[in-house]
């Protein structure tokens, strides 16, 4: 993949978090709250978000059929239409509106604003209308952090050609946190980062996340968030963190930052 690589990246601390579904549906003040935290620590946020109950339920109320492979959502014609009008219609817009109702002035963005995201069908025979992701314009991120507007962008991206594609919303944050060159990825979901044998991991090395994938211990939505990690990693970024809505959980590393 390549990507229009920010010009404002090593002038600035930017960090990505990525909302999870099941998250946006319990977000309160003491939430927000760490994120004028994070904002008067001097971080740029970028906000990434799925949408994954709000999709299931529209689907159902259509009589569409839904399933995942590897977690990643297979995605027909019709249920591309659901998806995009959920996330751009329906998520992204309130996601916005609380955000400013917090006092945090955020716009909403998707991938196909500015060609923001642009991709090319991953495997159309396998997942259907899912992009595989070959580019970040980081433009548009860039004017509005500036001017220290939190970007909230939506996993949808589009094709040269102009066709919308449902993109796996951890694949969407790590790909963006590498365009920005974001210090810190925090992917935020309804459980308090990894857990093997029953126990929640406070640290973990890619290393590790490999072992723990061929043992059976990480499956189903959580492969693409640790892929997506460790490829994050590997391209640079210190650290990814895989936490609930308090932001604490498991933080992943290279294995020699690991103490």
């Amino acid at each position: 993949m390549t990507m229009s690589k920010s010009t404002q990246a090593t002038a600035h601390k930017r960090i990505v978090i990525k909302l999870g579904g099941s998250t946006l549906e319990g977000l309160n003040n003491a939430f927000f709250s760490n994120f004028k935290t994070l904002q008067e620590e001097g971080y740029e946020i970028i906000i990434t978000h799925g949408g994954g109950p709000a999709i299931n339920q529209k689907l159902e109320k259509r009589g569409i059929a839904s399933k995942k492979i590897n977690g990643i959502r297979v995605t027909n014609e019709e249920a591309m239409e659901v998806v995009q009008s959920t996330l751009v219609g329906l998520v992204n817009p309130k996601l916005v509106n609380d955000l400013n109702r917090a006092g945090i002035q955020a716009i909403g963005l998707n991938g196909l604003d500015m060609n923001l995201i642009l991709c090319e069908l991953l495997d159309y025979e396998t997942y259907g209308y899912v992009g595989e992701i070959k580019k970040i314009n980081t433009a548009i991120i860039d004017v509005l952090t500036a001017h220290n507007i939190v970007p909230v962008i939506s996993c949808i991206g589009v094709t040269e050609e102009g066709q919308s594609l449902n993109i796996n919303g951890d694949t969407v944050a790590s790909e963006i946190a590498l365009a920005v060159g974001a210090e810190r990825l925090l992917l935020v979901t309804d459980v308090s980062g990894i857990r093997i044998g029953g126990e929640y991991q406070k640290e973990a090395t890619p290393e590790q996340i490999h072992r723990w994938i061929e043992e059976g211990e990480i499956t189903g939505g959580m492969i693409p968030k640790v892929e997506g990690a460790i490829r994050v990693l590997n391209a640079g970024i210190p650290k990814v963190e895989i936490v609930d809505d308090t932001l604490t959980g498991t933080t992943i590393t290279s294995k020699e930052l690991v103490k």
